[in-house]
């Protein structure tokens, strides 16, 4: 494709970064850090233009913090200013290489999303008898430095911007440990090769998308698959031939090791679709779409945590109401209207 250059102008320009403020506040505008940034306002976005201009600009130090569920991961809170940077690089970056992206890859995209995600898989599979499911083992702790920088330079060329993504990447924090070797490693390239983005980023996001692009085009144009998807590192091809399946995962790791990854042992299989195949919360069967049981046990949980603190006056209905509404609106994509009444008749919503 085309190399884009002279970028930089654009994203160091101060009605960008306006915008980016103005993104980067959504849904958390009154919280502590970003009322003291917005307190002068003016004088804070031509600090940052002037240090990237000058490219003085230096991120500072990550916040980070455990999820336990669905599975453990260590999640990384960049400061605030430097989640405004992130916006302005990805208002001007993201329309240049998202256009090369596959339709059916659907993470951290307007217009995208789990739903469509679902709806895509339903239909694959319910016209298909086979899938090969994967999951790539620790994808955002083994994502490699200098290969990602490497596909970021096949589409850009303004040295300015390379700067700021590079500046980006490099000041990554220091990921879960994983190690694994490949073919050509010697006993310590694992350990001498950076590796791991910080989960939390929007450029994180964006660039784990940049990362797996290739392998999207491989399945598609060399694979010839004609039913594939992928959402971050989860992806599934379908086809009626078993044979052909078998052979796409054999490919697929050869060409995963070309990008220091590799597959979940456990987690990757191939089966028949007429058995229940999971993907994004959901178990989908020839018949119906049920939730999967350690989602419900989960959102049991949090739903019961809710109630307990609207009850002791901590919560307000408003955002009771938005809480429930929006995990509804999730489960209306499966069959589960019985199960959406019995889960709120159960709850009580009075305060004593």
């Amino acid at each position: 494709m085309k190399r884009s250059g002279n970028l930089y102008p654009e994203i160091i320009k101060f009605e960008n970064i306006l915008t980016a403020a103005k993104k980067a506040e959504r849904g958390k505008r009154f919280r502590e850090n970003v009322l003291a940034f917005n307190y002068n306002l003016e004088r804070e976005l031509l600090r940052l233009q002037t240090e990237l201009a000058s490219k003085t600009y230096q991120p500072g130090a990550y916040r980070t913090f455990y999820l336990k569920e669905p599975k453990n991961r260590m999640i990384s809170a960049a400061p605030y200013r430097d989640r405004v940077v992130h916006h302005a690089l990805c208002n001007v970056i993201v329309p240049i290489i998202e256009p090369t992206f596959i339709s059916d890859s659907y993470a951290n995209r307007v217009g995208f999303g789990t739903h469509r995600a679902l709806r895509r898989f339903i239909t694959f599979a319910r016209s298909s008898r086979y899938v090969l499911q994967c999951d790539i083992q620790k994808y955002f702790p083994n994502i490699d430095h200098e290969i990602l920088k490497n596909l970021l330079r096949r589409k850009i060329k303004c040295p300015d911007t390379l700067w700021l993504i590079d500046t980006i990447i490099d000041n990554s924090n220091e990921q879960l440990q994983v190690v694994n070797y490949f073919e050509g490693d010697d006993l310590l390239t694992p350990l001498q090769r950076r590796r791991g983005l910080p989960i939390g980023n929007l450029t994180s996001q964006f660039l784990a998308n940049v990362y797996l692009n290739s392998l999207d085009h491989f399945v598609k144009e060399q694979l010839k698959a004609r039913k594939y998807l992928r959402y971050v590192d989860d992806f599934a091809l379908f086809s009626d031939d078993k044979e052909f399946l078998v052979d796409a995962r054999y490919a697929i790791e050869e060409y995963l090791a070309g990008l220091r990854l590799k597959i979940h042992p456990v987690k990757s299989q191939l089966f028949q679709t007429k058995h229940s195949a999971n993907f994004l919360g959901f178990c989908i069967l020839p018949n119906r779409i049920r939730v999967r049981t350690e989602n419900l046990h989960r959102a049991r949980r949090r739903l019961r945590k809710m109630q307990s603190d609207y009850v002791q006056g901590n919560i307000s209905l408003d955002k009771v109401s938005q809480s429930i509404q929006s995990w509804f609106a999730h489960l209306e994509h499966g069959d589960t209207w019985q199960l959406r009444q019995q889960i709120f008749a159960s709850l009580a919503w009075t305060r004593g």
